[in-house]
């Protein structure tokens, strides 16, 4: 049997350690596996390299991903999925392992439908907005990443008095923000799944300065609109005098070595998904839910929403 594997989409601390573990449990089961450079690009040009245990050594680690990435928008044409198709015949793989979040699960999805290719999804995003599994590879990282930069720009707020906006990624979804915020005690968060308004985090920074707060730091999931966070910033000391300061984190949630739980994850799932290929399932994400693997149909993986854990919102409520 031949595999191949590649990561798709935004890059995420433990890829290198699902793609270390796939080669390994690949190659002790006598199964080729071929890494495909850069992603769907790869795949459509035939970029591709054998893998073998030495490629693999010391990579668990490693932030990024050894195989690259981009987006393809070649892809999502019928035109694209044809000539991958093709590619994947020429190559003689018969199994393929995703790596990758949302967009990266539609696209092979549509690949699917096109061919008889075995398609198996290992869910590697910083933004865990996928449906199917209670945490992806990258998450944990991400939010000790944001946690760091919280905890620090608390010490200029204090010896300020002023309020920070720290402004963390997440594209649609408020995981990394309500996590990152709850662990670092933020006095309110913006999230998109809670329509708080400037009127209402004015009323809670109020509030807490006549309690005899002097300082606050305000959480903001970006909402696919990096920068939003100004916005928000500039209305709120309009309305309450109080001096404020923006920190948008960016990228740097997304670089760095990964944390133990994402190595542990994405050695789990990276053993996972060759497994499933040698049993015959396709078309499904491995996940894990409750501590248990989960098999979910590729197009539930996005098809179904994910929500935030109620627990966490509540008790957020309740702490501000």
């Amino acid at each position: 049997m031949r595999i191949g594997i590649l990561t798709s989409g935004g890059d995420a601390p433990g890829m290198n350690a699902v793609i270390r573990a796939a080669v390994r449990v690949a190659l002790g089961n006598g199964i080729e596996i071929i890494g495909i450079r850069r992603g769907y690009t790869g795949l459509i040009n035939i970029d591709v390299l054998p893998l073998t245990r030495d490629e693999v050594s010391n990579i668990v680690h490693t932030g990024g991903s050894i195989l690259e990435s981009s987006r393809c928008p070649e892809f999502e044409t019928e035109l694209g999925r044809r000539k991958a198709a093709e590619s994947l015949a020429h190559q003689g793989i018969e199994g393929l392992i995703l790596i990758g979040g949302d967009g990266t699960f539609r696209g092979g999805a549509l690949l699917a439908e096109q061919t008889e290719i075995d398609i198996i999804g290992v869910p590697g995003t910083i933004d865990n907005d996928v449906y199917g599994t209670d945490f992806t590879i990258g998450f944990d990282t991400a939010v000790n990443c944001a946690l760091q930069a919280i905890d620090r720009i608390r010490d200029t707020a204090r010896t300020f008095e002023r309020v920070f906006f720290v402004e963390v990624m997440g594209r649609r979804s408020g995981f990394i923000a309500l996590h990152a915020g709850m662990a670092g005690g933020a006095d309110s968060l913006v999230i998109p799944e809670e329509p708080l308004g400037v009127e209402d985090i004015c009323r809670r920074l109020i509030e807490g300065h006549r309690l005899g707060k002097k300082s606050a730091i305000v959480v903001v999931a970006e909402k696919e609109n990096p920068g939003y966070s100004y916005q928000i910033a500039q209305e709120v000391t309009r309305i309450t005098g109080f001096e404020s300061r923006v920190c948008v984190l960016g990228h740097v949630q997304r670089g760095g070595n990964p944390t133990a739980a994402d190595r542990v994850l994405g050695t789990v799932l990276g053993a996972a998904a060759v497994e499933a290929l040698t049993e015959g399932k396709k078309g499904h994400m491995v996940g894990m839910v409750a501590g248990k693997l989960l098999y979910t149909p590729l197009r539930d993986t996005w098809e179904k929403k994910k929500e935030l854990n109620p627990r966490l919102r509540e008790l957020m409520q309740m702490l501000w």
